[in-house]
């Protein structure tokens, strides 16, 4: 979530804010044995030993990459949180933090379950075929979903400077940055989503990213409203 730079901040120590990201670190090993164990209902009908996916399959490669696209959201929530005077955006970015940070959990719950790392080696995103959206002039394998060396990073993603300037902005610019930045996130994860919804070979997987797509779609619209009322706009995708 946040950096370990960050969290080592003098500044922190015994102050509410860093008590809650004590509280949110073992919230987050909390969530990831819910999401081990909601991982142990997915199996074939009648049998008692769960399906396991391919270490190249959509389920896996979406396990991996997803968790580390809600990361940065989560992290970008937990600034917002936690240094906005806007109550509105305050609660958007709580159910942001909240609601990222439990499907985190079953994700990477799932990905232990099936002895799968929590994180995938090389480019991101080579469980989607070529063609898909953030993938144009990637060296990705003709039509394989497996093969290619994916891409160095995901659609919506923001750059290390982008979330430098956020942290160092105050007040409504920092407010206006965070809505831009999360609309565009939102947006760029929408195509992994859709994907995983579509081809992932286990049910709950398949249902999960179709919630996700969801709510995201959901915030998304509401996140527009507010740029709106602030007179700013969305930033380009990326």
């Amino acid at each position: 979530m946040d950096s370990a730079a960050e969290l080592d901040d003098p500044a922190l120590r015994g102050s509410p804010t860093w008590s809650r990201y004590l509280l949110v670190a073992g919230g987050a090993l909390a969530l990831l044995l819910l999401g081990a164990a909601a991982g142990m209902l997915i199996g074939l009908p009648g049998s008692s030993t769960p399906s396991v996916p391919a270490a190249d399959s959509v389920d896996v490669g979406f396990a991996q990459d997803m968790s580390v696209h809600h990361e940065q959201a989560v992290r970008m929530a937990t600034w917002e949180r936690d240094h906005t005077a806007d109550p509105q955006l305050r609660q958007l970015a709580f159910d942001i933090e909240t609601g990222q940070s439990r499907q985190i959990g079953y994700l990477q719950g799932w990905l232990g379950l099936w002895g799968a790392a929590s994180q995938a080696t090389g480019g991101y995103m080579r469980w989607m075929p070529a063609g898909m959206p953030g993938m144009s002039g990637q060296d990705m394998s003709s039509g394989s979903a497996a093969g290619g060396t994916g891409v160095a990073q995901m659609p919506g993603m923001a750059a290390e400077q982008e979330i430098s300037r956020l942290t160092n902005s105050t007040g409504a610019p920092m407010d206006v940055l965070f809505l831009q930045l999360m609309l565009r996130h939102h947006t760029g994860g929408g195509g992994m989503l859709g994907y995983a919804a579509a081809h992932a070979q286990e049910p709950e997987v398949r249902n999960m990213a179709s919630q996700m797509l969801t709510a995201q779609t959901s915030e998304s619209r509401y996140i527009r409203q507010l740029l709106a009322a602030r007179g700013a706009t969305p930033l380009p995708p990326n």
